[in-house]
């Protein structure tokens, strides 16, 4: 620690004024009074004074005469080539950006030292059109019938297009003529599909809107709708719900041996449901019964999980739907239920007749939505830094940030890490926990299309895995997909049997992404500065 600066205590104040004690004159002869010098006797006394050699200063006038010959010269218009330079120097220095073929040029290098494919012309088309897109501009593609976002569009491939509207139809919430409109849109890596080749899940977003009398009809509404799909959804071939989270916790308590603070959503399984109530336990040890109705003081995050399988392909996916509803009141004055309308920076709506509803709801959202995803999305990047290591999720989430926030050479950077093989692995991550949710009991999922699954799953894990962790995942699926055709007893669960298995391959991806991000000098520095960060 530098040695504080001590006060000069030696310094003292010289000037000190004193008052003279003036004593009362007694006794004392007075001094009669000099006679007044006449104005040529002082004159001649002053030029003594000065003597011969002294220079005599400039008089007041003098003085003054100089000081208007100054300011004249000071406030007289400069010469135009002056003030063409003077102003050149004010302007503030202009920054030149790099060109596309420029950036290209510095992904170039650190892709051939990290064994990067670097697909040149591709990437080179990519910052070309970012570089003059508006990150708010809504564009319909009439080809496909989807719209959203221009700089979303630019990275959704319309290949699995089919595949994810067929999902849609289960996950969805039906509209409601006069009283329920929506939107439905894909979201997270779905919607990324020209960059992201093996999507763990299939995310949906849906935009509700209610039109009721009063905010609590409208929450009415939405609960008995969100029932209804949860019921009507709960089991068939090719899908199975998970949960529904539908309203908030409003103290804290504990489920199933899971403490949950106050705030948290309820989660609702199958059977809770069906019963519509379930039951924790309170900070004081009672037992408390949380009903379906419980939840409409207030209804919080809403979003409904599935398993779903595409019984042709022989895949199973998690696919969710995340409600951001509003109400629409009498007056036309529209409210959502969370106090925030989502912005619409990552979504590809399936839809274009849901355009009238869309463009209603997000004129609401608020001017500086951007820079509050933006903000939102780097506490993620933080979180899977320093909390949860994923490093697959931050490189997803800081590719968002860039391409929003115009660092386009880091975003181009980061769209060839996902094209590389070893992020196939991020796609039996997900799985894993697909199949413990599939494995149940009730299920009836399409048998052939779950084996297919494993199938897949072992032939990935082989082609980019090696050594000992290849054994441990393919052992462990070898045994879960026995268990499955009932060749082998159920000894032990699937989440006992998958814990080694999800670790080892999230040790791979993040080997794989943390050494390919850092080795990016410009995300390197980025994601520095968010670990010093400090939040709550």
């Amino acid at each position: 620690m530098a040695a504080s600066k001590k006060p000069n205590a030696g310094k003292k104040n010289s000037a000190k004024k004193t008052t003279a004690s003036r004593a009362p004159q007694t006794n004392q002869t007075l001094k009669k009074p000099t006679a007044r010098k006449t104005r040529s006797t002082r004159d001649a006394r002053k030029k003594t004074q000065r003597g011969a050699a002294a220079k005599p200063k400039a008089g007041a006038r003098q003085r003054r005469a100089k000081q208007m010959e100054t300011l004249r010269e000071i406030t007289q218009p400069a010469p135009a080539d002056l003030r063409e330079a003077l102003r050149q120097e004010e302007k503030p220095p202009v920054r030149v950006s790099p060109t596309p073929q420029q950036e290209i040029e510095k992904i170039r290098e650190s892709a051939q030292r990290l064994g990067i494919e670097l697909d040149e012309d591709e990437a080179l088309q990519w910052l070309t059109q970012m570089a003059v897109q508006d990150k708010s501009e809504i564009t319909v593609d009439a080809k496909n019938f989807v719209y959203g976002a221009k700089v979303a569009i630019m990275d959704f491939s319309p290949q699995d297009l089919e595949y994810f509207r067929r999902i849609g139809k289960i996950v969805a919430i039906p509209d409601q003529p006069g009283v329920v409109e929506t939107a439905l849109a894909l979201s997270g890596s779905a919607a990324q599909s020209k960059i992201q080749r093996n999507p763990g899940d299939a995310d949906f977003f849906q935009r509700v809107n209610i039109k009721a009398p009063t905010r609590a009809d409208a929450i009415k509404i939405l609960a008995d709708a969100m029932r209804a799909k949860g019921l009507e959804t709960m089991h068939g071939a090719d899908y199975q719900l998970l949960s529904v989270k539908f309203g908030t916790h409003p103290e804290a308590v504990t489920r199933d041996s899971l403490p949950l603070k106050a705030g948290s959503p309820m989660t609702w399984r199958p059977r809770d449901l069906v019963r519509g109530e379930f039951e924790v336990q309170r900070a004081d040890g009672t037992k408390q019964t949380v009903r379906w109705e419980d939840g409409m003081a207030d209804p919080g995050w809403t979003k409904l999980d599935w398993v779903v399988a595409d019984v042709q392909r022989g895949q199973l996916a998690n696919a969710s739907n995340l409600l951001d509803v509003t109400w629409e009141a009498p007056t036309a004055e529209i409210v959502p239920l969370d106090g925030f309308i989502d912005p619409y920076f990552q979504e590809i709506y399936l839809d274009a007749a849901s355009v009238p509803v869309f463009s209603k709801l997000v004129r609401q959202v608020d001017e500086n939505a951007l820079d509050k995803y933006v903000t939102d999305l780097e506490h993620e990047v933080y979180k899977y830094l320093v909390k949860h290591v994923n490093y697959g999720k931050v490189a997803k989430r800081s590719y968002n940030i860039f391409r929003l926030t115009n660092r386009f050479l880091e975003a181009a950077y980061i769209r060839e890490l996902f094209d590389e093989p070893t992020t196939a692995l991020y796609r039996v991550w997900s799985l894993f926990e697909t199949l413990m949710g599939a494995q149940t009991d009730d299920s009836q999922l399409d048998r052939v299309a779950l084996l297919k699954q494993y199938d897949q799953l072992i032939q990935q894990v082989v082609e980019h895995t090696e050594g000992e962790r290849e054994i441990r995942i393919v052992r462990a699926l070898m045994r879960a997909r026995d268990e499955a055709l009932g060749l082998q007893p159920v000894v032990e669960s699937l989440e006992q049997q998958f814990e080694a298995s999800r670790e080892d391959v999230m040790e791979i991806l993040n080997e794989y992404f943390h050494d390919l991000l850092y080795g990016f000098q410009p995300v390197a520095e980025f994601l520095e500065g968010i670990r010093e960060r400090k939040y709550d």
